[in-house]
């Protein structure tokens, strides 16, 4: 059964200086992008109540040994256990290899599926399973549920820029999307997760705690720390557009 190829997705777009206050509380639903991810050749759109239905009657078929609902679950899923990996692994091939592994363990572990979660919460925790013992064999992986003394300490960031002239007024929405992927790419594996996990796939506080193993107070640490890592390393680019450099 062949998993198929990734969707090409919307451009995201960047919300302005007010999302990332460091007074912001990490559990208010605002995030890096505006709208959630929506794929272009199926009109789906993550984390609404329409698609938790259909997932919920596709798992009850795939249960059933149902293959055309399984292979629809991974229609609707693999952009999802797609970006997961490449963001954990920054390797496409092991994104890749990594996917086609995820959806064959879930499709040997579905009749144990509860229902105690969400399906897309439950995929994800497989996804990030696959990308922890991915970055394990490559010995490059602080474990994601480790507790670490930095945490304890407030990030102070080195820059400390205003966005007064808003971001999309600067770049392109691919160019801001390009921009945005590329600097969280660069962020600690632990930060970038919550921040891909909240303000990429819009899963909320507690599905994105549920997905890694977290506390929930863990997850907004983490999530906050993120946030404002991302922000600083994308300040200086905006100064720069700004200042026409």
């Amino acid at each position: 059964m062949g998993l198929g190829t990734v969707p090409d997705f919307e451009p995201l777009q960047v919300f302005p200086s007010e999302a990332w206050s460091s007074t912001e509380d990490p559990e208010k639903k605002v995030n890096l992008f505006s709208e959630p991810v929506r794929l272009k050749d199926q009109g789906v759109v993550y984390e609404t109540e329409a698609l938790h239905d259909e997932d919920a009657n596709l798992v009850a078929q795939a249960k059933k040994g149902d293959l055309d609902a399984f292979e629809q679950l991974v229609r609707l899923h693999q952009g999802r256990v797609y970006r997961t990996l490449i963001f954990m692994t920054q390797n496409s091939s092991e994104a890749e290899d990594g996917m086609q592994d995820v959806f064959l363990r879930v499709f040997e572990s579905i009749g144990g599926f509860q229902g105690t979660a969400r399906f897309s919460t439950w995929l994800t925790r497989i996804a990030i399973n696959e990308g922890v013992e991915r970055l394990r064999k490559r010995r490059e992986m602080e474990s994601l549920d480790e507790e670490s003394a930095d945490e304890d300490e407030p990030f102070r960031p080195r820059y400390v820029v205003s966005w007064e002239d808003n971001p999309e007024q600067l770049y392109s929405k691919a160019e801001i999307r390009q921009l945005v992927q590329g600097e969280l790419m660069k962020i600690p594996i632990k930060y970038r997760v919550p921040v891909l996990l909240r303000d990429l796939e819009q899963l909320s506080t507690e599905e994105a705690a549920q997905a890694l193993d977290l506390a929930v107070p863990a997850l907004k640490s983490r999530l906050l720390r993120g946030r404002l890592m991302l922000r600083e390393a994308l300040a200086p680019n905006f100064k720069k557009r700004a200042a026409g450099v």
